[in-house]
C-alpha cells in the first residue's frame, strides 16, 4: 500500500469481499455512512468502464465525536474512507486511508490518541480479511 493507507489483498470475489469488508468493520465498531459506486458512477459520468470498486465511508460514533470535541474542523476528514477494489478473478484489495496519516494533517497532537485507536480498530478489520475464507 502507500504510505497514507493500510491495506490487504484478499483471496476473495468482489462482492464477497464488500460483504466481508462491512461485516469486519462492523465487528471493529465501524458503520457505513456513505457508498459510493465507483464502477458505475464513471461509467454515468463519463461514460468508461473500469474495473468493479466502491469506497464506503466507515465512521466508529465515538472516535469521530472525540475528534470533533478537539477540533470541530476535523469534520471535513471524516468519515474514513475504505475502498473494495477488485484486481483479477477472485483477488481483491481492500484499502483504507490509515487515520493517523489523515489526522497528522491537523498537526494537532491531542488527535493522535483518537487517530491510534481508530487505526489499531481499522487495522484489526483488515486483518480479519486475511483470516476469513472464501
Amino acid at each position: 500500500m502507500t504510505t497514507h493507507t493500510l491495506g490487504v489483498t484478499v483471496g476473495l470475489p468482489y462482492d464477497d469481499a464488500v460483504g466481508a469488508t462491512r461485516a469486519a468493520l462492523a465487528d471493529a465498531g465501524f458503520g457505513v455512512l456513505t457508498e459510493i459506486d465507483v464502477r458505475a458512477t464513471l461509467k454515468a459520468k463519463l461514460d468508461v468502464d473500469v474495473p468493479d470498486e466502491v469506497i464506503l465511508g466507515a465512521c466508529r460514533p465515538e472516535l469521530a465525536h472525540r475528534a470533533m470535541t478537539a477540533d470541530p474542523s476535523v469534520a471535513t476528514l471524516l468519515p474514513c474512507n475504505v475502498v473494495v477494489r477488485a484486481v483479477a478473478p477472485g483477488r481483491t484489495v481492500v484499502e483504507t486511508v490509515d487515520p493517523a496519516a489523515l489526522l497528522g494533517v491537523t498537526g494537532r497532537d491531542e488527535l493522535a490518541e483518537v487517530a491510534d485507536e481508530a487505526r489499531r480498530r481499522l487495522t484489526e478489520a483488515l486483518s480479519r480479511l486475511t483470516t476469513r475464507r472464501g
